[in-house]
C-alpha cells in the first residue's frame, strides 16, 4: 500500500510538472490549439512587437512561419539565442524548454506542429 501511495504521488508530481511546462496552459495569449489528435498537436503562435512569453517546453516539432519573425530565446540554462525567419520558412526542432520574445519591429505568426511519440503507421 505504501509503495502504491509513493508511486501515485510521484505520478501526480510528474503530471503537475508536465502541465506547468505547456505553453497553451501557461501562455494562452500567444498559443492556441488549432488541431489535436494522438499523433500531433497543431498550435497557432502569435506574438506582437516586444511581447515575451514565459519559460515553457515543446516536444519535437516543425514550425511553419506565416510571417517574417525575429526572435530571442532564453534557454533553460540561461543562455540566449536570436534567430530570424522569412515568411514561408519551415524549421525542425528536437524540442526543449525556452522563453521566446519578439525582438522584431512587426508582429509575427507561425504554425507549430508538435509531434507526439512515434508516428502512426500508414494504412
Amino acid at each position: 500500500m505504501k509503495k502504491a501511495t509513493i508511486q501515485a504521488a510521484a505520478l501526480a508530481a510528474f503530471a503537475t510538472l508536465a502541465f506547468a511546462q505547456d505553453p497553451v496552459k501557461l501562455d494562452p495569449k500567444h498559443y492556441k490549439v488549432e488541431f489535436e489528435n494522438p499523433q500531433v498537436r497543431v498550435l497557432r503562435v502569435t506574438y506582437g512587437v516586444g511581447e515575451k512569453s514565459v519559460m515553457h517546453e515543446h516536444p519535437a516539432n516543425v514550425a511553419v512561419f506565416l510571417t517574417e519573425a525575429h526572435g530571442k530565446f532564453t534557454m533553460a540554462d540561461g543562455k540566449n539565442q536570436t534567430a530570424d525567419w522569412t515568411a514561408g520558412a519551415v524549421k525542425w526542432d528536437s524540442g526543449g524548454s525556452h522563453l521566446p520574445e519578439n525582438v522584431g519591429h512587426k508582429p509575427f505568426q507561425l504554425v507549430l506542429v508538435e509531434l507526439k511519440g512515434k508516428p502512426a503507421l500508414a494504412k
